[in-house]
């Protein structure tokens, strides 16, 4: 095995930050009168969306032609310093207790039939915010009992007592992002691990066994294909029913560099060999996040759900 010295690291490094962007990860600028609309909600309600906090190139799209949003909820700093996230990191204020009601008028506000609900993480927190997250899916119950919900927590430092606060609460789908690969994940998830991300996606099942399960990786770090297959592999057996795989994009110039950018062909092949291996959906794409079209992917899952029924009777 090759291992570079460190002035060939160094320059391994300059090359990764002047790789070029293809034409086919520019982005259209939306101003739409929809798009204003509800991000003044957002500001109206001092609410925060990952959306933004995140740079999600898809938030034209969502704010502007979709009409739907991804909550962040428990602040805007996070407790960690992911190398791939651009989330703030820091010490976070206290708890906003009124915010899980104002996400739920907001939810009402815009009409929304689908709504995903994530945070910062809180490892400040003894229950990691769980019990804040089973608070804003009951007030959107509340006030939109048909709008289905999708929660996309931490791994809650692997602590299954605050899980089952969350779960209590019945989300329709439960989403825990495995990021990347066994071998990156040291140097690109900030205190998170990969068998901790595996280990709560399989609680999740062992507790609700008919919540569907979703993960998303980011594609770009410099993972093999092999890697790619041996983490759709995992988590598979770890009940994920549901995979997202999208282009990382370095947020700044801080953040760990992109080895190179898939093109389209090749999120093809992944979600062709995604739905081969076994996961009832699959979105797969350079501009794909974690909740693009969440809104299909809940009724996928309910669908293949029906399906699975009918076969078992027959």
């Amino acid at each position: 095995m090759y291992f570079r010295d460190e002035e060939g690291t160094r320059q391994m490094e300059k090359k990764r930050e002047h790789v070029r962007k293809p034409d086919w990860l520019k982005i259209k600028i939306s101003n739409s009168e929809s798009f204003k609309a509800v991000k003044n909600n957002l500001r109206e309600n001092r609410l925060h969306t990952v959306c933004e906090e995140a740079k999600c190139p898809n938030i034209q799209e969502c704010f502007g032609d979709r009409k739907t949003a991804t909550f962040m909820i428990l602040g805007d700093i996070c407790t960690r310093a992911c190398r791939f996230c651009a989330v703030t990191t820091g010490a976070p204020t206290h708890l906003d207790l009124g915010e899980p009601k104002r996400v739920a008028d907001s939810v009402a506000a815009m009409g929304l039939r689908h709504v995903v609900i994530t945070a910062v993480a809180r490892d400040d927190l003894d229950d990691g915010g769980s019990q804040v997250f089973a608070n804003t899916v009951n007030a959107i119950r509340y006030r939109m009992p048909q709008t289905t919900v999708e929660v996309l927590p931490s791994d809650m430092k692997g602590d299954y007592d605050s899980l089952k606060t969350l779960l209590d609460a019945k989300p329709d789908i439960f989403n825990h992002n495995i990021e990347t690969v066994r071998r990156l994940t040291p140097s690109v998830r900030h205190r998170a691990t990969y068998d901790r991300s595996l280990e709560l996606l399989q609680r999740v099942k062992d507790m609700e066994p008919d919540l569907p399960t979703k993960s998303s990786i980011m594609v770009g770090l410099g993972e093999t294909r092999e890697e790619l297959l041996e983490t759709m592999d995992d988590l598979l057996a770890h009940g994920v029913e549901i995979l997202t795989i999208g282009q990382y994009l370095q947020p700044s110039k801080k953040h760990y560099p992109v080895d190179r950018y898939y093109d389209p062909r090749e999120f093809r092949e992944l979600k062709r060999i995604a739905r081969k291996k076994g996961f009832i959906h699959c979105e797969s794409g350079p501009m794909v996040r974690s909740s693009y079209h969440a809104d299909e992917q809940v009724n996928a899952a309910a669908k293949q759900r029906r399906l699975d029924a009918e076969k078992a009777q027959n």
